[in-house]
């Protein structure tokens, strides 16, 4: 297992770190991209110690502003000037405090809501009106109580709901989420909400959800009742598919498979886990059922090579490949 190193890596070897962790972020890492990466991570223990510090601030690498990161990848085949390095590390340093975000407000709203997690952390909230919400791993919402209204707005990520009484107030005000493709509301109800590619989920425990278009003012699109799970977009609902996950489990803290791909596994589990986490094609398809705790990813990682024919890889700490056992 890699061990951390307080060393700091020379400055040239940081900018290919960074420009690494462009490449691999925000374009395609199709195989001859993934294997020169690997080889110039394999290439020099300062290569891997660099890689380290940079992906530790993946996270906020994520939500840097737009025109930042299309500048960057624009010259991401040129070395950055050493200025460049230094501004845009010192960026992701202090992406945390929030220093920065002055000129950048509105392009950064996950960054400034109300809640927030970081990646592997999770999150439980009561708010004034009783209802509580558990935030998964990576995720942000506002939340707006005023006298018409009970809205949540889910800024990234996951979410988990039990909507309260609101007994403070008569009548009960509606409770809302809000999410990039349309509005939620909720009737009484257990319900999460999550973001994907493309599409909003929309899974219901009890009671109800009626998803509406943009405008929440108009008539509802949908109802989703307990036991179903639906994606929506502008386009309307449709059936989520049923790929072997709990949905649910990641709220008491596990990750919950049935005749799951692996390769849908480690998606799922690279949500909860710092770094670039995959498995090769080779091994992608095959099967595993089984609950495992969240807590230690690494002891999951552990369980799945005893049962599976497969070799887990360390490049670093924050580089991780399951590869079929020959």
């Amino acid at each position: 297992m890699p061990t951390s190193d307080s060393r700091q890596p020379d400055l040239a070897i940081v900018d290919q770190a960074i420009q690494w962790l462009i490449k691999l972020r925000f374009n395609q890492a199709d195989a001859t991209i993934t294997q020169a990466f690997e080889h110039w991570l394999g290439q020099s223990p300062e290569h891997a110690r660099a890689w380290q510090r940079v992906d530790a601030l993946n996270d906020d690498f994520a939500r840097l502003p737009p025109a930042l990161t299309r500048h960057t990848l624009n010259n991401a085949n040129r070395q950055l000037r050493r200025r460049d390095s230094l501004k845009l590390l010192g960026l992701l340093t202090a992406a945390g405090g929030l220093g920065w975000l002055g000129h950048e407000r509105g392009a950064l709203p996950d960054l400034l809501a109300e809640y927030r997690t970081t990646t592997g952390e999770r999150r439980t909230l009561d708010l004034s009106d009783g209802s509580r919400i558990q935030l998964n791993s990576d995720s942000a919402i506002d939340t707006r109580l005023d006298k018409q209204r009970r809205l949540v707005i889910l800024r990234h990520g996951e979410i988990l709901i039990d909507t309260g009484s609101d007994s403070q107030a008569a009548p009960p005000r509606p409770f809302w989420v809000q999410t990039r493709h349309g509005y939620l509301r909720a009737l009484g109800t257990r319900f999460l909400v999550r973001e994907q590619q493309g599409s909003t989920l929309l899974a219901v425990r009890q009671g109800a959800v009626a998803i509406f278009p943009d405008d929440h003012s108009a008539t509802a699109r949908h109802i989703v009742r307990p036991g179903e799970s639906v994606l929506f977009n502008a386009g309307g609902p449709s059936a989520a598919p049923d790929n072997g996950l709990d949905p649910w489990a990641w709220s008491d803290g596990v990750i919950s498979a049935h005749d799951m791909r692996l390769g849908d596994f480690i998606a799922e589990l690279a949500r909860h886990r710092r770094g670039v986490l995959r498995c090769s094609d080779a091994s992608a398809n095959l099967r595993l059922s089984g609950t495992y705790q969240l807590a230690d990813t690494d002891q999951v990682l552990a369980l799945i090579a005893q049962t599976l024919p497969v070799r887990i890889d360390y490049r670093t700490r924050y580089w991780v490949t399951l590869t079929a056992r020959s």
